[in-house]
């Protein structure tokens, strides 16, 4: 788990291609978005664990 914030690096290099009419392009482009969505998810979820975490009431 990460301690603090962090910064996440937003690389927009999208590449638009009408040479050959091929769709190879939009799907590396679609798994680069498929993967950093995922990162996201998996950083908002670990925010939202450590918040339940720090909230629960460990004197029970």
């Amino acid at each position: 788990m990460s301690a603090g914030k962090e910064e996440l690096e937003i690389e927009d290099d999208l590449v638009e291609s009408e040479e050959d009419g091929t769709d190879a392009p939009v799907a590396e482009v679609a798994k680069t978005n498929l993967s950093k969505r995922r990162t996201i998810d998996n950083l908002l979820e670990e925010r939202r664990l450590q918040k339940q975490l720090a909230d629960y009431d460990f004197d029970l």
